[in-house]
């Protein structure tokens, strides 16, 4: 058994075993964060297992699912894939210790349902990344809509319901046109080759002869599903739903992972598979991608609700990821898929960050807290981490991937560019606006502060690392005691953290690892008719 059918056999295991723990919340706690941990650690030989300067896909591993028509269950992985595997190991035991800080369970839904609903979702991610099989990819492509579907519709807020219909709806409608498409991929084959074929390496040396027109069609199957996925404007309305919706954990894998399938998608398949289609339809794609980067930031800024603001953000964010990506620069392409692991680092630790605040605060409503810092300084810091993170400053993981991106797409599309660089100014703004709003100032909103009882001063005891310290608002009454953060909720953190300053200095284990794949693509992309 390889590595990889390790990385996608162990949580799908773990997720059967806690469907049978769903009356004991701590054992099922306990299981799932020890497996989770565990597929993290497997990473460690995954990852020293690769070879950046070995063949493109790597182990590789095939088994025949219905030969009759060519279809198999095939995995591999490239750099590519490596780094987003990586990164949903590494977020998962973050969204399972995180359990119990950042999310309360509606009544009557157990721990255990939904930590079995999150390591079945990983383990099908997985897949997503890992298949070298178009059809097994479609199907896996599908199925994972399932457990966030129910992660959604059955954990989230509110309007859980109605988000968790919008999110699956859309997301499966692409699906079936990208079936369409990979079915008219196989009929090139087996026209060409005397026997159909869903294989990834044979159709990409297929379909990249057919005509341009007919790459075009097929073309626009593949990109409707991953331009939801990504999503790029105008594809994108279900996030803001979903991601406002969910539980925190989920929307970090959410907003963190899956939405990269479809920025994924345009590198493993789009791109190899349609070449002529691709450079002759870049414009449009271009064209969208600017307009998410300044419509999101711009959406984001009118938006009271912080997971609902961190959705347009991230709009923006891949809007940008997609510019790099369809320039055909290798320095903007390098840029776009260290940019999809890094926003997951920083989205991911935003996301967790605001959850805390939540839980602590009881509102999702910006207008409703302020001053927060001053009761929980080490909340407010790491707030100001992320923050930072997301809008690319100097010396965090972000900063190098915006930069490849800005500096290989201004050399063939500099207005594109420079618009795009205005709509990340706007985001970054928003982004210290957010905190600022939070965190900055006197202590006030209705999340911090209660009316003071008549003929009382206006302060309350306020918990601060253990402590207790007394908070004063003059204006508009007391708040009882809010916790900082505590040492397991620092420790949830810390991970991400490390790896946000530590990429920011030295991001050369990820970039040598993604160039070779870039390379690969870039190749078969100029290497069209």
């Amino acid at each position: 058994m390889t590595w990889l059918l390790a990385l996608i056999l162990l949580p799908l295991a773990g997720s059967l075993v806690l469907a049978f723990l769903k009356g004991n919340d701590r054992a099922a706690m306990v299981t799932a964060l020890v497996v989770s941990i565990v597929e993290f650690l497997l990473i460690i030989p995954f990852w020293a297992s690769y070879s950046p300067s070995g063949e493109r896909i790597q182990q590789a591993t095939t088994m025949d699912w219905i030969p009759s028509f060519g279809i198999h269950i095939s995995f591999g992985t490239d750099g590519i894939s490596l780094i987003m595997i990586a990164v949903i190991a590494l977020l998962v035991p973050i969204v399972v210790g995180g359990l119990g800080f950042t999310d309360k369970l509606p009544a009557g839904r157990s721990a255990g349902g939904f930590l079995s609903l999150i390591l079945l979702q990983e383990a099908i991610t997985i897949g997503v990344f890992a298949a070298t099989d178009v059809f097994l990819f479609y199907v896996l492509f599908e199925i994972m809509l399932i457990p966030m579907y129910f992660l959604i519709g059955g954990y989230g807020g509110a309007n859980r319901q109605y988000a968790a219909v919008k999110f699956f709806l859309y997301s499966f409608l692409g699906g079936l046109i990208m079936l369409a498409s990979a079915i008219g991929a196989y009929s090139l084959a087996s026209d060409k080759l005397g026997k159909g074929t869903f294989d990834w390496a044979t159709l990409v040396t297929v379909v990249r002869d057919a005509p341009t027109s007919t790459q075009i069609w097929l073309f626009f199957g593949f990109f409707l599903a991953f331009a939801i996925k990504a999503p790029l404007v105008p594809f994108h309305t279900w996030l803001p739903d979903a991601a406002g919706q969910a539980p925190i954990g989920v929307a970090v894998l959410l907003v963190g992972v899956l939405d990269k399938v479809g920025t994924f998608g345009f590198l493993r398949y789009l791109l190899p598979m349609f070449p002529e289609a691709s450079k002759t339809l870049a414009p449009l794609v271009l064209v969208l991608s600017v307009i998410g980067v300044v419509y999101g930031s711009i959406l984001a800024a009118g938006q009271s609700d912080m997971k609902r603001f961190l959705a347009y953000v991230s709009i923006a964010h891949f809007g940008f990821i997609a510019l790099g990506i369809f320039t055909f620069n290798e320095q903007a392409m390098v840029g776009s898929v260290s940019y999809m692991l890094n926003h997951s680092l920083s989205t991911g630790m935003l996301i967790v960050v605001v959850g805390l605040i939540i839980r602590r605060g009881g509102s999702t409503r910006i207008s409703d807290y302020g001053g927060m810092a001053k009761l929980t300084p080490l909340l407010g810091g790491m707030l100001l981490i992320a923050g930072l993170s997301a809008l690319s400053l100097p010396g965090t993981n972000s900063f190098v991937s915006e930069f490849l991106v800005l500096l290989g797409s201004f050399v063939d599309h500099p207005v594109y560019t420079i618009i795009a660089t205005v709509g990340m100014v706007l985001a970054a703004a928003y982004v210290l606006w957010l905190y600022q709003r939070i965190m900055q100032g006197p202590v006030r909103g209705d999340a911090l502060l209660a009316p003071a009882p008549s003929g009382s001063s206006a302060s309350a005891g306020v918990e601060s690392g253990g402590a207790v310290a007394t908070a004063v608002a003059p204006e508009t009454g007391v708040k009882k005691a809010v916790k900082d953060l505590g040492a397991r909720e620092i420790a949830i953190l810390a991970p991400l953290v490390i790896l946000i300053i530590g990429l920011g200095f030295y991001p050369k284990p990820v970039l040598d690892t993604i160039t070779p794949s870039v390379q690969a693509t870039l190749s078969a992309v100029q290497g069209g008719k």
